[in-house]
């Protein structure tokens, strides 16, 4: 790996490429999850550790070839655009297992909820018919798909604002 400030190391590209490697981790965690049946698992938030990992990992490439500088907004960038690839690659992979692979994901997710309105004890009957039909309404088709581009956007900007401060390192002005 080359580490003089000559590369030719964009943070476009640094996002995408691990935008794309991160999205393919992902994107096998939650089918390895789905097809166990554990979708509503606390193994979920595995995903959300690799998010975060792969921004901290590609803020740190950039900041490694391009001499050990990254500026704020550079580190901004790589992460808000990989968590766009992110999202995009699991908003197609939502779709396509949804409607193509296992369409009872659904089914089990929203009686999944019912049971736990149910436990809850706190809804009536009508408000929890209530819920899962709002549910049924927004777990599938466009709105599903933009909502975890969404989502995945927000989780990568909140993160990346973060690790870019920390990892940012400035060229000076006149150097």
């Amino acid at each position: 790996m080359e580490t003089t400030g000559d590369s030719q190391v964009t943070p476009t590209s640094v996002g995408l490429r691990y935008g794309l490697l991160t999205g393919l981790i992902c994107i096998i965690i939650s089918f390895g999850l789905n097809a166990m049946h554990m979708e509503a698992s606390p193994l979920r938030y595995l995903t959300y550790a690799v998010i975060i990992g792969g921004i901290v990992l590609a803020q740190r490439e950039f900041k490694l070839c391009s001499a050990g500088f990254m500026g704020y907004g550079q580190g901004l960038g790589i992460g808000t655009l990989l968590s766009g690839v992110v999202g995009l690659l699991s908003a197609v992979f939502a779709y396509v297992y949804i409607n193509f692979v296992d369409p009872d994901i659904i089914t089990r997710g929203l009686e999944k909820a019912r049971a736990d309105m149910e436990a809850r004890g706190t809804m009536s009957d009508a408000q929890i018919e209530q819920g899962l039909a709002w549910g049924a309404k927004f777990s599938n088709g466009p709105f599903l798909f933009v909502l975890i581009i969404i989502l995945t956007l927000l989780f990568g900007l909140v993160v990346s604002l973060i690790t870019a401060a920390i990892l940012k390192n400035a060229k000076p002005e006149f150097e």
